[in-house]
Order: C-alpha cells, then structure tokens, then sequence
C-alpha cells in the first residue's frame, strides 16, 4: 500500500508552516492514496511543496499530527527509539531526574503520548491513535535507555483514561503494562516526601510540572503562617512545611485528597505544623475573611477552570474570583502565589485577571518572580499547546 498524501488547502497551514505540529480538519483539501486512521502520510501544501510526515486520524479535529519536517523520513522502530532517547537525555540534561515527565508529547516530538517517571515506575498516557501504536516500543525503549543509566524500571502502568481519547475514537484504558506490581510509589522531591497513588491519583498520579515552583516558595515561608488553596495531594503545603513555616493551612475539596496530604505529612513528620481540611475554596475563603484571618504566605493552585475556548469568559470568572479572595487574606507585605494550569488562560488574560483582583481588593502586588511549567515539561515554540502553566509570586502591599 503507497503512502497517502493530505494536500492543505491555500492559505492554509499558517501555524504548521510557523512550526506547529498539528493540522486540522478545515485546512485540508484532500487525501489521496490509501490509508488507515493511524498510519503515516505525507503532508503537502498546496502547490505540492512537502511540508513532513505525521500520523492520520479522520475521526479527530486535529487530523494529522506531525512527526517530522524531512519528506525522506522512515518512521519505524529505530525512529521512535531515537526520539525517546533525545527526550531522555534532555531531561539528564536540565532537570533532577528521579522524579520527573520523561515524554511531554509534542514538545519531545512524539505527538499524544506522556510518560512520567516516579523513582523506579513509569506511566504511561496515550492520547492519540498513531502514537498508540508505537506505546509497547517506547516502554520497551525506555526500559533499556533507563537500564543503561542504572535504573531498573519495576513497574509500568497506563493511565489513559483521560475524555479526549473518545473524539481520537479511542476507548479509556487504565492498568498494568506488563506484570503487576504495587502502585504506591513512594517519591522525594525538593527534600520532601509523597507517596503516590499511580493507579488512583489524578492525572497520572502527581503533578511533577510544579516542581520549581513549589521549591521557589520555600525561601518565603520560614516562620510564616501559610493558607495552601486546591492543594490537592499537599505539595504546596509541604513545601511550606519543610522550609519551616510556623503553621500551614491546606484545603481540599476532595476527601480523599486531603487524606493522602495527610499521610504525606505524617510522612514527613509535619502534622504538627501542617494540617489540611476539606471544604470548597471558594466557600472558604469569604469565611476566613469575615473572621479576621490574615496569613503571611497564600498559595493559589487551582485545577484547569477552563479546558476549552468557549468556557474561557466563566473561567475569567472564576480566577478572578479567587484571586480577590486570596489577596484580600495576606497581610500587608506578605505574599501571594497564584497559578493557572489552563491552556486557553493566556499569559495576557490571566495577568489581567490577577490585575483586576487586585484593584477590586484594593491592594497593589508587586512582582516577585514569574515562571512556567518545569523543564522537563519543554514550551516548544510555535506549537504552543505545550504552553499553558503560569505562575506567579507577588507581595502584596496595601494602596499608599
């Protein structure tokens, strides 16, 4: 069977062109030759001018998602390998690997597949039908890559459970990729310790791309009274807690969140001085103010509030919201850490947002520092879908 080629229509393919990796369903004009949903094509514009290889797949908006610029690309077994070496040893390179993304999708190149490393257990998230059938050779791949550095991988477990595999026309798979093997993994990561649920945990079971963030707020907290929002599993919190804070509040809608940041307290022997509750941020935070409570150090670290273009005005909403209510708990010259995880928040939106927050709480915030998602989890340029961490530390000072 030959190669099928997708042709774009003119003045189509501006964002591939500018080095993006996707092509949508509307800037296509044809598909010629022979193919199955998942295969190789080539990717031409218009005039007939190779524009690289990708994986096809009709039943998705996003229709083909590139591998390569080079028309003379095999994309075989010792393709994929060499890809998810480049992507290991990146990541040697630039960040502490003990704990960390190995394979962040199209930004290593290899589009819809994640793997995170948690000490000696990998997870696997496969988002896209072409990639999916690479995932055995890129577990295999990593496995030797790994060996040769002096890592056994113990275990491998697949967490691709996430919604978007249902517009890929792809079922939600979660379970062991090869033998069975305990799936609490106990990590360290900025000189504190979690246990992560990788079976049961959101996502694939922790949120590595916080890592510097989370170590950047220790320098603030030392023998400070701490207020850690959405702090899901207690990153936050003991990151306070382990830089010494006098007290650290974090709070939780999830039950069972809030009972593994406990455990990790325990952990780390913070109970004392790091203590969590369950209860919905936005409820909470109007009380702690009506009772006259002031923190020195508050942490934002909400969920995605938007995951789509058109809830985008509703999530507006919501940051501001909390971001008034945040800035309105720290006391005169203490500090605000906010953050939003959402990909169609921004930069320019969110510091907007956070603008207006704090005109409406009639404080001024003075910029400490802004920062990203860690860089095992690489912005790659022109593909901007690998961009959507903002964080940012302020103090907050009262209007002089």
């Amino acid at each position: 069977m030959g190669q099928a080629v997708v042709t774009l229509k003119k003045g189509e393919g501006r964002t591939l062109k500018a080095g993006g990796m996707w092509v949508y369903d509307n800037e296509i004009d044809s598909v010629t030759g022979s193919f199955e949903n998942g295969d190789v094509v080539e990717v031409r514009d218009f005039d007939g001018y190779c524009m690289g290889m990708g994986f096809i797949n009709t039943c998705s908006r996003i229709t083909v998602r590139m591998l390569s610029r080079r028309k003379d690309t095999v994309i075989d077994g010792a393709f994929i390998r060499r890809r998810v070496r480049d992507a290991w040893e990146y990541r040697r390179e630039t960040i502490d690997t003990s704990s960390c993304r190995v394979i962040f999708g199209e930004a290593d190149f290899l589009p819809g597949m994640v793997v995170d490393k948690f000490s000696d257990v990998l997870v696997v998230e496969s988002l896209a039908l072409g990639i999916d059938r690479w995932k055995n050779v890129i577990v295999e791949a990593l496995k030797e890559i790994l060996a040769e550095d002096g890592v056994t991988v113990r275990g491998v477990y697949e967490r691709s459970d996430a919604k978007v595999r249902l517009q890929e026309g792809m079922e939600r798979r979660k379970g062991f990729i090869g033998e069975p093997f305990d799936t609490r993994v106990e990590i360290r990561e900025n000189g504190v310790r979690y246990m992560v649920d990788v079976e049961d945990g959101q996502k694939t079971g922790f949120f590595l791309d916080q890592k510097n963030n989370r170590a950047a707020i220790q320098r603030l907290c030392k023998g400070k009274r701490v207020l850690d929002c959405f702090t899901h599993t207690g990153s936050f919190a003991l990151n306070a807690g382990i830089a010494g804070a006098a007290s650290v509040l974090g709070v939780d809608a999830s039950r069972l969140a809030v009972e593994q940041a406990e455990e990790n307290a325990a952990l780390n022997g913070l109970q004392e001085r790091v203590k969590f509750c369950c209860a919905d941020v936005f409820e909470l935070l109007p009380m702690l103010e009506a009772r006259g409570e002031r923190y020195d150090v508050v942490i934002l670290d909400p969920p995605a509030f938007t995951k789509s273009r058109n809830s985008v005005k509703n999530a507006v909403k919501g940051y501001r919201e909390i971001n008034l209510r945040g800035i309105k708990l720290v006391r005169d010259g203490g500090y605000l850490a906010t953050c939003s995880c959402s990909h169609f928040m921004d930069p320019e939106l969110f510091a907007r947002t956070i603008r207006e927050a704090a005109a409406g709480a009639h404080k001024r915030l003075r910029q400490v520092e802004f920062r990203t998602q860690g860089p095992d989890h690489p912005i790659l340029w022109a593909a901007d879908q690998s961009y959507y961490l903002k964080f940012y530390i302020f103090q907050v000072v009262a209007e002089k």
